[in-house]
């Protein structure tokens, strides 16, 4: 059994974006709201460069990327656009280092996963690198290297911390189930087979956290997350959206919970609403643990409870209240198990 999570009992994290456009203020939020598991900020706002693939794809090695009308498109050499992706992700990275370089809890950062990018990246001639094995593995061979080099940067500038290190793949089931589209959205590209797309995503996540140099989680906000798939390829902690985790999920949740990895729940709306009570934001969490039977003291332990997704189109108001229900949702949930 996966043990040796690296949060304490009761902690809520955020998934990633928020709004607005200023980076220091943005990172405040978060630290205050989310003291026991906070995390660097991402805000798409900004521009191109500043999105979850524009932002992972200036990691990537020898593998530049540039705008075009219809996204993001691989380059022969770096332009504007990947120098713009950089200068965003090093201003984050200093203001990072300014207000949290004694932290001593872990921290989570967050790149985008291969099967993601490659769902999104144009290849030079417009074909979606997901078409081109080879143009796959030799994306997820630069993911994987770039990814390794952030979390060194951050562990440099986070020296007491312990990084989890988040890989999204929001488009990964479309890529398993042969959903996704092709450049001209007429056809879909073909279905990956869960095998190959297993070793892929094994591949960065090996190379970024080798050595226990960052303990990783792999988000998926789209319905048919492959659970065994992502215990498979190293995950140990998987995050998802809970309002999208149906009946039929429970045999793969609940292998997933007797495996003991951990799960980053996502309870709380990610965009403004009226909020249902503490009470209510903790119930389904505990239902689904009680329906699965599992004892009550293991899901402080071993689940973190989130906003339902990013939340880069939410109002600034409504972001600390959300985070605030996360946590004390969480607080709840430990305090009821204790």
């Amino acid at each position: 059994m996966t043990t040796n999570h690296p949060w304490q009992a009761g902690t809520a994290t955020g998934i990633g974006s928020y709004p607005g456009t200023d980076p220091a203020e943005a990172l405040r939020i978060v630290l205050g709201e989310l003291p026991d598991l906070p995390h660097l900020p991402e805000l798409p706002a900004r521009g191109p460069g500043a999105d979850l693939i524009g932002r992972t794809a200036g990691l990537l090695i020898d593998m530049p990327v540039h705008v075009e009308p219809s996204g993001w498109r691989f380059s022969d050499r770096p332009g504007r656009d990947t120098l713009r992706s950089r200068d965003h992700l090093a201003r984050d990275l200093d203001v990072l280092e300014e207000l949290a370089a004694a932290h001593d809890e872990p921290f989570k950062i967050q790149v985008c996963g291969p099967w993601t990018l490659a769902a999104t990246i144009e290849l030079r001639h417009g074909d979606r690198a997901l078409k081109d094995p080879g143009a796959v593995r030799d994306l997820a061979a630069s993911l994987a290297e770039g990814a390794a080099a952030h979390v060194a940067d951050v562990r440099r500038r986070l020296p007491a911390a312990r990084i989890v290190l988040q890989l999204d793949e929001p488009a990964l089931p479309a890529a398993l189930a042969g959903t996704v589209p092709t450049a001209s959205g007429f056809s879909r590209l073909r279905a990956i087979e869960e095998p190959v797309a297993e070793h892929v995503l094994r591949t960065v996540i090996e190379t970024a956290c080798a050595d226990g140099a960052a303990y990783p989680v792999v988000h998926c906000c789209a319905r048919d997350v492959p659970f065994a798939l992502l215990r498979g390829a190293g995950a140990r902690a998987i995050s998802v959206d809970m309002s999208r985790i149906a009946r039929r999920d429970d045999d793969a949740v609940g292998e997933t919970i007797d495996a003991g990895t951990g799960l980053l729940l996502g309870a709380v709306p990610a965009t403004d609403t009226a909020l249902p009570s503490l009470r209510a934001t903790a119930e389904p969490v505990r239902e689904l643990w009680r329906r699965l039977g599992f004892p009550a003291a293991r899901l402080a332990e071993q689940a973190v409870l989130t906003p339902a997704c990013g939340m880069a189109g939410a109002s600034p108001r409504y972001v600390r209240a959300a985070l605030a229900r996360c946590r004390d949702a969480a607080k709840m949930l430990f305090e009821a198990a204790a």
